[in-house]
């Protein structure tokens, strides 16, 4: 097998057709993906964005998330209202959504609130921005190849039912979620704390549900109530139960008596943290993924009022996923900054988003009452690597820092960030890493981000 990082672009293919030279190649369609590709493509650049599977949304929508976490502030009062701090991007799409009836208002979540869209309209509205935007789409293509000059950036080998091709790009965001372009290239990378990393889970819908009769037991807040915590724990002691997850969120959805679940939690059968990059662990987790899903159906249907008569409509295409690799970029996001609120003048996305961490038997959340923090642009920034740079889950910081950053919201606004930078990048024939954080978060701010 050749080894593309280490020759040069035409040496490195000569039997592979090129398929396209183009400005700003994006890998990964999920929110960063189709942020970052929808802001370049707006901005002028001929844009190519790669996807996997055959519909953009990446852990949003094949990963079934399902909500827009992340675009309101939290607070002890609890007559507090919904405050909305970020806009931008994630602005747009949610409206998008919304004057498609694909997006509830918000709802509580303990201490701040947050909405539920509609997976299959996420696709629509996805596909709507990048088709007005002139972006090229490739669904069902994986890149399987990085091609380098150097520490540059060149280009890279995808691979469809067609066979092996070549794109070449003057600019490239890995918007994988994974850091897999720049983990391909052997470019710095890590898992969490010292290997350590969230959990997956497997989220599910349920329909056939007496909405009103479930409100009244469950409440507004769609993080369960005690009671059904001590559910949980009674239902635990009977043989045909096995609920690992204790502490469990239920969101209603935009379809009549639905409801979107995040119940699951995904450990190895030998207890051991499921690391999805390793396709062994993925495949547990999507099989005991699925067996853990009818087990708390079956609970719902006989322990929460109105869940009686629901069934599963569908999982998500692949487990959702939290975290895998982070880049060892110009600057980490610590813990520190996210616990402190702390403001930058180079920041490009505001997180009022709870450190949320997933790990035991219950979620840990710490909350960040009345305040947010700035995401610094240079996160975004590879420590080594020109001609490149990500957007997503995989930006550069500390483990729990990560479980409050990662979530959709602040995802939209690193791809917004990307997007700008690669075009700025080219237009000033500038390598990114030399570009100020300052003068993207003013583009930034033109774009509708409030920073």
């Amino acid at each position: 097998m050749k080894d593309w990082k280490i020759v040069h672009r035409f040496e490195a293919v000569p039997d592979l057709p090129v398929l396209a030279e183009v400005d700003v190649l994006v890998i990964g369609g999920g929110a960063a993906g189709v942020a970052a590709a929808d802001t370049a493509g707006r901005m002028g650049k001929n844009t190519w964005l790669i996807e996997k599977y055959g519909f953009c949304g990446g852990a949003a929508v094949a990963g079934l998330s399902g909500t827009i976490c992340g675009m309101y502030m939290a607070s002890d009062d609890p007559d507090a209202q919904p405050e909305q701090v970020v806009f931008g991007f994630t602005e747009r799409f949610r409206q998008a959504l919304a004057d498609k009836g694909g997006v509830t208002g918000p709802q509580r979540y303990g201490k701040t609130y947050t909405v539920t869209h509609d997976p299959l309209m996420w696709r629509e509205v996805a596909d709507d921005f990048l088709e007005q935007a002139g972006v090229t789409t490739l669904f069902h293509t994986a890149v399987t190849g990085v091609i380098m000059d150097g520490d540059v950036f060149e280009g890279v080998v995808i691979e469809s039912n067609a066979g092996q091709s070549v794109i070449l790009a003057k600019m490239i965001v890995d918007a994988s979620g994974d850091a897999a372009v720049i983990a391909r290239a052997g470019m710095g990378h890590y898992f969490g704390d010292n290997g350590r990393i969230q959990n997956p889970t497997m989220f599910f819908r349920i329909a056939g549900v007496d909405m009103d009769k479930y409100l009244e037991y469950y409440g507004d807040d769609t993080i369960c109530p005690p009671k059904v915590t001590e559910n949980i724990l009674a239902a635990n002691q009977q043989d045909d139960y096995d609920l690992p997850r204790h502490k469990i969120w239920i969101f209603p959805t935009t379809r009549p008596g639905e409801l979107m679940v995040n119940a699951t939690r995904l450990a190895g059968q030998d207890g051991r943290v499921l690391n999805v990059i390793d396709p062994q662990d993925f495949t547990e987790a999507e099989v005991f993924g699925r067996r853990q899903v009818r087990g708390y159906a079956k609970f719902l249907n006989n322990y929460v009022p109105g869940c009686e008569e629901a069934y599963v409509v569908d999982t998500g295409v692949e487990v959702g996923i939290r975290q895998t690799r982070s880049i060892v970029g110009v600057e980490t996001l610590t813990n520190d900054d996210v616990v402190n609120c702390r403001k930058r003048k180079d920041g490009i996305c505001r997180t009022p988003w709870p450190i949320e961490l997933h790990s035991g038997d219950k979620p840990k959340l710490h909350w960040l009452l009345d305040d947010y923090y700035d995401v610094p642009f240079n996160t975004l920034v590879p420590v080594v690597g020109e001609n490149i740079i990500v957007a997503g889950r995989c930006l550069s910081a500390e483990h729990e820092a990560l479980a409050s950053a990662r979530v959709t919201a602040q995802c939209f606004e690193y791809g917004h960030a990307a997007g700008i930078a690669a075009v700025k990048a080219i237009d000033e024939n500038k390598r990114i890493r030399d570009l100020k954080g300052e003068d993207i978060r003013s583009t930034m701010t033109e774009n509708g981000s409030a920073l």
